[in-house]
């Protein structure tokens, strides 16, 4: 089931999917082969799936994995004081505020979602989900080309073998 199949899912973060600012960041690459739009989704309906089947908060997690890239710049040009891995969790935070009112579990989520990278663990199970589930689509979406490659060279090998 994709997720614009899932009821329940659309009916928790379809309006923060459609809302426009949100829509914006279809617009910025993330990980090489994917938009930040397309990854936040990947995120948020991957961890809402593994939260609804362990019986936990299933749409603070949804909502909290789908605002936790939440920022428009592209962090491989710009640069702040401190870095990319803690300024960008406190950006969304404020982005995310300005379309949805947030509870401690989404907040915390959305904050601590770079643990690892950053010293500070998550004070909710829901966030070592989408910690967890973000690193996953991060490696999945960087990999792609290198994943279709490979795959195109093995056929291509084993084709040739098969004479």
């Amino acid at each position: 089931m994709t997720y614009r199949n899932d009821k329940e899912y659309m009916a928790i973060v379809g309006h923060l999917i459609r809302h426009p600012r949100f829509q914006k960041l279809e617009g910025i690459v993330q990980h090489h082969n994917s938009t930040r739009l397309e990854h936040s989704i990947h995120v948020s309906y991957t961890s809402y799936r593994l939260a609804k089947k362990l019986g936990w908060d299933a749409k603070s997690t949804a909502r909290g994995a789908l605002l936790h890239d939440f920022f428009y710049y592209d962090w491989r040009e710009t640069k702040f004081n401190k870095s990319h891995a803690w300024v960008h969790p406190r950006i969304a935070v404020k982005n995310a505020r300005k379309l949805t009112a947030l509870n401690r579990r989404e907040e915390d989520i959305i904050l601590k979602h770079m643990w690892g990278a950053t010293i500070a663990p998550p004070r909710f199970k829901e966030g070592y989900i989408v910690t967890l589930v973000d690193k996953y689509w991060a490696v999945k979406e960087a990999s792609l080309p290198l994943r279709s490659k490979w795959q195109r060279t093995r056929r291509k090998f084993l084709g040739s073998h098969n004479h």
